[in-house]
This record gives structure tokens, C-alpha cells and sequence, in this order.
């Protein structure tokens, strides 16, 4: 089975983050997502580049409608040419496995 195929599970504060060899593993699935600090949490973040505007506001608007199907949303930075998507999980301040899920989920998407 996929990542992009997994369930994603309702998240609540104080559910595991994920970590070390975990967190290890489930990045070499994703080729191109990097984990970044921003604001003291960690974050998965792929930069997607297009032709143009209009192409990157549609990848943005299939993002963002995937999301809102698992109530589960990510930063979208949309420029000319590119969108930036960064994935975590608000409650917990961390990484959980569903980052991982909406990340593959996004790469199909793309």
C-alpha cells in the first residue's frame, strides 16, 4: 500500500509525533519534501514549480480541496511559477504520520 493511500486519522493534542527513524523512513518516500524549522516546529515543505500563475493556482485550489476533505490543512504560498506546501500538524506542534499521508497525497496531486 502507498503513503497516498493511507488512512489519515483525526488528530487531537497529545497524539505522537513522529521522530527519528520514523521520521527518517517516511521522508525517503517522499523525494523532494525536506523537514524545515519555522517557529521552533518542524515542517515538511516541498516547493512544486509550474509554467505559469494559472497552473499554480490550480495545483493550490486541488491542494486545498484535499485538505478540507480531511480537515487537514497546509500552508500554500502561491507565486508566478510555483507553489510552496508546508505540512504539520497545529495541535501538537510536530509532525504526525498524516503530514506524511497529505504529502504523497500532494505529489499525486501534482
Amino acid at each position: 500500500m502507498s503513503l497516498a493511500s493511507e488512512k489519515c486519522e483525526a488528530c487531537a493534542a497529545g497524539a505522537p509525533s513522529v521522530e527519528g527513524a520514523e521520521r527518517a523512513a517516511l521522508l525517503a518516500d517522499l523525494p523532494g519534501w525536506s523537514v524545515v524549522d519555522e517557529d521552533s516546529e518542524p515542517k515538511l515543505e516541498r516547493v512544486f514549480k509550474f509554467k505559469n500563475f494559472v497552473e499554480a493556482l490550480a495545483f493550490t485550489q486541488r491542494v486545498g480541496e484535499a485538505a478540507e476533505e480531511q480537515n487537514h490543512h497546509p500552508a500554500l504560498l502561491t507565486e508566478w511559477g510555483r507553489v510552496t506546501v508546508r505540512w504539520w500538524t497545529h495541535k501538537i506542534r510536530n509532525l504526525h504520520k498524516n503530514d506524511f499521508v497529505m504529502a504523497a497525497r500532494t505529489d499525486e496531486l501534482a
